[in-house]
């Protein structure tokens, strides 16, 4: 076994023999496959490139924003920043994220305004779902069940759109 390190520093054990080298340039035909942990190994070492760990936080302005935070945490279970720096704040369960910047003129967001679109990663769709329509909250589920997991969309107090995924495939948790 070979040990290495995955994209985002975790140990993986990759079987005798792999392709991937150690430091250098390794030609393109014994390349692993994009997108395997083997890939991500590959690049870490080859390019010996630091990694961001993951998303600390995520910012944006608001009209009210201590009403919209307290609207996540009863919602969705996002707790609002801690009022001191002895308390923790909301932590994510571990999983795959997107991170993707879109052409200027997306539709992706709605209003040409809109500069930021949210995507939280759900466990059960259908009863998230019917907890946000329970309390009142207005929610269009996705017909199509796309191959990377199913979707909703909704807006917060503010008119800020969010999506709740049920990841599929390979981004299962």
């Amino acid at each position: 076994m070979l040990h290495a390190r995955d994209g985002g520093g975790r140990p993986i054990d990759l079987p005798a023999g792999h392709p991937v080298r150690p430091v250098g340039l390794v030609p393109p035909t014994v390349w692993p496959r994009v997108g395997t942990h083997e890939h991500r190994a590959f690049l870490c070492q080859v390019k010996r490139m630091e990694r961001v760990t993951g998303i600390a936080g995520v910012f944006f302005r608001a009209r009210g924003p201590e009403p919209l935070s307290r609207w996540y945490a009863e919602h969705l279970g996002v707790d609002s920043p801690p009022e001191s720096y002895d308390d923790s704040s909301w932590s994510q369960q571990e999983g795959p994220i997107v991170f993707a910047p879109f052409p200027a003129d997306s539709e992706h967001f709605g209003s040409a305004g809109q500069q930021w679109a949210i995507n939280f990663r759900v466990r059960d769709l259908d009863a998230m779902v019917a907890q946000l329509r329970d309390a009142g909250v207005a929610v269009d589920v996705h017909e199509s069940r796309y191959p990377n997991g199913r979707f909703a969309d909704l807006n917060d107090p503010e008119g800020n759109p969010v999506q709740l995924s049920q990841p599929a495939c390979a981004d299962a948790v």
